[in-house]
């Protein structure tokens, strides 16, 4: 059961709301990144510290 439409009715945004909400999507988004990041390095140099150092004394 939905609400009547009396009481459903949104406000519309204002710009300095439209400008908050877009500041904290975009600070949101940077740590999302810089923490995925920093995952895949860590996978890459766990990776590495595995296979040992008899990794690098193979011949090509």
């Amino acid at each position: 059961m939905s609400a009547p439409d009396e009481m459903r009715s949104v406000e519309p945004e204002t710009p300095e709301v439209a400008a908050a909400r877009a500041r904290i999507r975009r600070r949101r988004s940077i740590a999302l990144g810089i923490a995925l990041a920093l995952f895949a390095v860590t996978f890459y140099v766990l990776t590495i510290a595995k296979m040992g150092p008899a990794l690098f004394d193979r011949s090509l």
